[in-house]
């Protein structure tokens, strides 16, 4: 008998037969692409591999992506539903508080449901992180679920393992960077034409961190393999890839991990409303480590 159930955004890039298959609860975030004046509006529910390959080959020909975080309205929306079916007790997952409010509107919600329905709980779990690292923890949370875990003791070994997931973002170009600001134009440019991969982290308050630049991807997948020596994976052996329309690095990356830990990732393409501010092209991974991402930072940099 589970004691709560899981519930999460699509910052998370759970893909919808896996949600299906896990019994995880979902709602969509926006996003809209813009070029030569014309605005399309897309939901980021896709349910084919061919949709999000689209999607990024719209962007990489010049469209550009804005996304929108999810509002008050449609968290009420959201958990209006799972209260009128019954739903107790829910952990539910959403990007970063190091990136967005969204956590504080999701509480918001969540307590407006819970005065009208007073046996819903919402147990809101700030990932400080998203995509493959978010969709990692919802994953943890419905095997917990699984177990006969309660939600308690769900969230407060979530608490403790969200530090423990380490990521190395490798964009193809710095130039979604520089319109996120986390790069200056001049870096972007000459970053370009020098093929510099910069390394991206979250860091333990979950936001976005430029830790190393790299001269091409070869180089910055060598990188990887000695954060993952590290930072090695845990007893879990979690490891996943994801990618924005680049299938040969993806597929390449995840073939070295294979070889260095004997663990075979799972290689994933990435939502477009994550991949909007990374850009196409790019090649990142996750895992589930047994030190923190304090500990591997002060390792490698020091700091």
């Amino acid at each position: 008998m589970k004691l709560f159930d899981v519930s999460s955004d699509s910052t998370g890039d759970l893909k919808k037969e896996y949600r299906e298959e896990r019994g995880i609860w979902f709602v969509p975030l926006t996003f809209t692409l813009e070029k030569n004046g014309q605005i399309e509006e897309g939901l980021d529910n896709f349910t084919t591999e061919e949709e999000y390959v689209e999607f990024f080959e719209k962007v990489e020909n010049g469209a550009f992506p804005r996304t929108a975080k999810l509002n008050y309205e449609a968290h009420i929306e959201h958990f209006t539903k799972m209260a009128e079916a019954g739903v107790k007790d829910v952990l539910h997952f959403m990007i970063s508080s190091g990136l967005a409010n969204t956590i504080t509107i999701t509480r918001q919600a969540a307590a407006d449901v819970k005065a009208k329905y007073p046996d819903f709980n919402v147990y809101a779990v700030d990932p400080l992180t998203a995509t493959i690292g978010q969709g990692m923890l919802a994953a943890l949370a419905a095997d917990c679920r699984d177990k006969g875990m309660t939600a308690q003791a769900t969230y407060d070994y979530l608490m403790e393992a969200r530090q423990r997931i380490q990521h190395c973002i490798v964009p193809n170009d710095l130039f979604y960077l520089k319109k996120g600001g986390r790069v200056s134009a001049v870096s972007a440019a000459v970053g370009t034409m020098l093929n510099i991969k910069p390394m991206i982290t979250f860091d333990e308050e979950g936001k976005l961190k430029v830790v190393e630049k790299n001269k091409g991807m070869k180089k910055a997948f060598a990188r990887i393999l000695q954060h993952m020596e590290k930072a090695p994976m845990d007893e879990l052996k979690i490891a996943v890839i994801v990618h924005t329309n680049n299938y040969a690095g993806a597929e390449e990356l995840a073939k070295l991990v294979e070889e260095k830990t004997g663990v075979k990732p799972l290689v994933t393409i990435m939502g477009p409303v994550i991949g909007s501010h990374v850009g196409p092209g790019s090649v990142s991974c996750g895992w589930l480590s047994t030190k923190t991402r304090k500990q591997l930072s002060s390792e490698l940099y020091g700091d």
